[in-house]
């Protein structure tokens, strides 16, 4: 699932609530510094935030690969800053885009 919006949105917010829908019981935190987190849930899963792969340099974006595997639930944040080898192949079950409404207030596209 690519999740997109800008800084502050709520994107690991929704990961969070997403990922204890998944049965996810331990803290759900940003990956932004270390780019990918997993989480044992009825499946398992992986937290990818892509915000400093730009800024990696010479670092193989290839080295993620095994956080888009098939056995996986892979929520993306920020999908548009750097795709890791694989993500343009990977199965994408959906779109996620989040807008600041205001206040606590959130607007929430889900795309197919």
């Amino acid at each position: 699932m690519l999740v997109s919006g800008e800084l502050g949105a709520g994107k690991t917010t929704f990961v969070r609530g997403a990922c204890r829908a998944l049965g996810v019981r331990t803290a759900v935190t940003s990956p932004t510094f270390t780019i990918a987190r997993r989480y044992d849930g009825v499946v398992a899963i992986s937290h990818l935030d892509l915000y400093r792969l730009g800024d990696l340099g010479d670092e193989d974006p290839a080295l993620l690969a095994d956080e888009l595997a098939e056995d996986r639930v892979t929520f993306v944040e920020w999908p548009e800053v750097g795709a890791p080898a694989g993500l343009d192949r990977a199965r994408v079950a959906a779109r996620v885009t989040l807008e600041h409404r205001g206040g606590d207030r959130r607007l929430v596209r889900i795309e197919p």
